[in-house]
């Protein structure tokens, strides 16, 4: 499907402003995702501290790519939005200490693996300038449903 940019994944994810970590879809379709960002090279990251962003948090970059596809699948279909709650992380590679150094943008490529009636596996990797620079699964429980935004 085309291209989403900032404001449209804003309207569909709980997380708001500086906390919204993706800047745009490059590309979706039902079972994956295609995400990019340059939030890591922001000074106002809210996930920096002592000026650094850890590789650590590209865990919550993963979850939040799930987060947009989720969105973005609810909107295509007219179904009610369901927040999830990310429950589990499994075989997180992280394959670099720290991100806000990079100068290119990252990408995430998240796709689903497993689905149930209130729950989700994932699995992502994410990539700078052609860098892996981490890589795992995560599992979200979904919650009731929301009206759809």
């Amino acid at each position: 499907m085309s291209r989403v940019d900032r404001a449209a994944i804003l309207a569909m994810i709980p997380h708001q402003g500086a906390m919204c970590l993706w800047d745009a879809v490059d590309s979706w379709d039902a079972g994956t995702v295609a995400v990019r960002s340059a939030s890591h090279r922001d000074p106002g990251n809210p996930l920096r501290s002592d000026g650094r962003l850890r590789a650590l948090h590209l865990c919550e970059y993963g979850a939040q790519a799930m987060a947009v596809h989720g969105g973005l699948r609810a909107r295509d279909s007219g179904a009610p939005v369901r927040p999830g709650m990310l429950v589990a992380l499994r075989g997180m590679q992280l394959h670099v200490a720290r991100i806000d150094d990079l100068a290119g943008d990252i990408e995430c490529v998240a796709e689903v693996l497993v689905e149930a009636g209130d729950s989700q596996q994932y699995a992502f990797r994410i990539e700078c300038d052609g860098l892996l620079l981490a890589e795992g699964r995560a599992a979200v429980m979904l919650g009731a449903e929301q009206p759809a935004l």
